[in-house]
């Protein structure tokens, strides 16, 4: 089994003992109904099951001072009325005679994840946990956590498994400034918060949770409050809150639970899938528990769902966006090669824990009436677009011996009907070869099984690959794609007399020059460098992607295509997400022993190989970022959050 699942009914314990508004949305069900939904799903059967165990009172103290480990353990034998005033010297905290014991829980859990991943038992995991960690200081629970839970695993990770750099993600919408304050002198831990703001009006109200906060001493740059392949961590830790998640009472936000699977999937290709999720936040029971299985499937490899609504940024994130830029230039080389236009402030509103509406009124109504409406959309989704029963299928015109797949890929055998063939090749010169004939065959036979939702994606071998792509591209639009994006990588050109309709979205990675002859057909040349390549992908080909929102990506590797195996693993990896994994790849004959084997894998859902060593991007293909983002921008909204901007 590729990915754990740690839990322990013992931490459904504790609960608030008296009536407290701001605390009661902390309660047992956050985690039992997100273990229901994951049983109900068939998720928790597919992963390897793990009972938390305890944390020892040393493991504490790798974060938290003796005298607050001794202190909470006396809340052991505490009664009501002292449990009370307690809590009432923490900002959102209530303490019970069990939340010692489930509070150990929550870190243990953490832990044996950690080990899990770290001694190669799962590729992944999550720890489905409470009380949540990620507020808690050295001698102070905070935010309804007691003990730093990630803080605590990343620490661990360190000293026991030797580990130089770890990332912690957290995408909780309240700032972890818990785990910030712990690590923000350590540049062996790069924090990564994503959370509300609104100028300071949000809570916890921390000046030092804005943009520019970006730590002190060696660990400055190493706090990011908005992760760099520059890095290169070797564990990623997510602090998994989902409370953005929509209908919740706490961030007051509208993400959809699938919003969490595309934020996993883009994790898991750093640190060679190396991802340990631990709950956090989240309220809204319902939308808890989706985005809890959105997560666990995305670790388990599955497709995520598409992201649906139109693809274009908010001014607010925008700002932030480049807030954090500025702030983070000086320490980041590949960022002091993007410049940054500045924003006026966008109006904002208060919010956040210290004042939350009553459950009744008419916001609260309003949210609620949009979560069930988003809720039941996602559900309608997942009916009428199950999990294809094949999730990768690779299309060999001859035996391979040195091809080594995964068990789980199939090996098409199956080809299209002989009359199909024929009428697609009377086009084509280079498709009267036997060759070529038989490896067409075999492309539709797969890509009307990905278009039938019998499969995800799949890989193709070709000795045409021109004349094989522009048959794809035109069965493709022909038989239920709406929208088809084609990468084509190498000496490729657009079929000339191909409609242009707005069906179809041509980027060529691997032309002469930059290029944008219609906001459809791009070119750009191939970087030569591992931040160059880097760059182009999460600043230019992923906001295409997601903003064009395709039924099916056809990736092509033509003539001098010019990808190593990372490389071109990568591209693949990424574009899984914009299509639900409907991605198919033509390669060429003669590669197919160097690229099929590792393409398998990533469309199986597994990291890609690392680049290797990083190196910045040229100055030309830094240009020709910013040149295509100038002429295209206006069409392709996404590409406002990730381009280079001029100097």
């Amino acid at each position: 089994m590729r990915t754990a699942l740690v839990y322990h009914e013992d931490m459904t314990v504790a609960r608030l003992l008296w009536e407290d508004p701001e605390c009661e949305i902390e309660r047992p069900e956050r985690l039992t109904t997100a273990l229901e939904r994951l049983q109900q799903e068939g998720l928790e059967q597919r992963c390897l099951r793990l009972a938390a165990r305890e944390a020892s009172e040393a493991e504490l103290g790798l974060v938290h001072s003796p005298e607050y480990v001794s202190l909470l353990r006396g809340t052991q034998t505490l009664d009501t009325r002292e449990l009370q005033a307690l809590s009432g010297q923490y900002d959102a905290v209530y303490f019970h005679p069990s939340t010692f014991h489930c509070a150990r829980l929550a870190v243990g859990a953490a832990l044996q994840l950690v080990d899990a991943v770290l001694t190669g038992a799962v590729c992944n995991g999550l720890a489905l946990v409470r009380p949540p960690g990620h507020h808690s200081q050295r001698t102070a629970a905070n935010g309804f956590c007691v003990f730093n839970n990630v803080a605590i695993a990343a620490q661990y990770a360190k000293q026991r498994h030797g580990l130089h750099r770890i990332l912690i993600v957290d995408w909780d919408i309240h700032h972890g400034q818990g785990i910030q304050y712990i690590f923000e002198d350590d540049p062996s831990v790069l924090y990564f918060s994503w959370h509300r703001y609104e100028h300071g009006r949000f809570w916890p109200y921390l000046r030092e949770s804005d943009a520019d906060a970006v730590g002190q001493g060696q660990g400055r740059g190493f706090t990011v409050n908005l992760p760099w392949n520059q890095f290169d961590p070797e564990l990623v830790l997510i602090s998994a809150g989902f409370d953005s998640a929509i209908g919740d009472p706490e961030g007051q936000m509208r993400a959809t639970p699938e919003c969490f699977a595309h934020l996993t999937q883009l994790l898991q290709v750093l640190a060679g899938g190396r991802v340990c999720a631990v709950l956090e936040g989240g309220y809204h029971l319902e939308s808890l528990s989706q985005s809890v299985c959105m997560v666990v499937k995305a670790l388990l490899g599955d497709p995520a769902l598409p992201l649906s609504g139109p693809m274009e940024p908010h001014r607010s994130a925008l700002e932030s966006i480049q807030r954090v830029r500025a702030a983070q230039a000086p320490h980041w080389k590949s960022l002091q090669q993007q410049g940054s236009a500045p924003m006026s402030p966008s109006a904002c509103s208060p919010g956040g824990r210290a004042s939350p509406e009553l459950p009744g009124g008419p916001k609260s109504k309003v949210a609620e009436a949009q979560a069930s409406a988003a809720l039941s959309s996602l559900l309608d989704q997942l009916h009428l677009h199950p999990t294809p029963p094949v999730r990768t299928a690779v299309a060999l015109t001859a035996p391979d011996a040195f091809l080594v797949l995964p068990p789980e890929v199939l090996r098409q055998e199956g080809s299209a009907p002989w009359e199909e063939i024929q009428a697609w090749a009377r086009a084509h010169k280079a498709l009267v070869q036997d060759e070529a004939l038989t490896a067409l065959g075999k492309v539709l036979h797969l890509l009307s099984g990905i278009l039938d939702g019998q499969v995800s994606g799949g890989i193709a071998a070709t000795p045409a690959p021109a004349a094989t792509l522009d048959v794809a591209i035109r069965e493709g639009l022909s038989h239920g794609a709406r929208r088809l994006l084609c990468v084509a990588v190498g000496q490729l050109d657009r079929p000339a007399d191909l409609a242009h309709d707005g069906r179809n979205l041509w980027l060529n990675v691997g032309g002469k020059e930059a290029s944008a002859l219609s906001t459809l057909e791009v070119s750009v040349p191939l970087p030569g460098t591992t931040g160059g390549f880097v760059t182009c992908l999460l600043a230019l080909v992923l906001p295409l992607a997601y903003g064009f929102q395709p039924d099916l990506v056809l990736v092509a590797l033509g003539p001098g295509h010019g990808l190593q195996a990372p490389q071109a693993t990568l591209l693949t990896a990424l574009l899984r997400g914009p299509v639900g994994g409907r991605v198919l790849v033509l390669v060429e004959q003669e590669s197919t022993s160097q690229l099929a084997g590792v393409l398998a894998q990533v469309l199986q859902g597994e990291a890609p190989p690392s680049l290797g060593p990083f190196s910045m991007a040229s100055p030309e293909d830094v240009q020709a970022l910013i040149y295509l983002r100038g002429q295209l921008e206006v069409e392709w909204k996404m590409l406002q959050v990730a381009a280079p901007r001029v100097l």
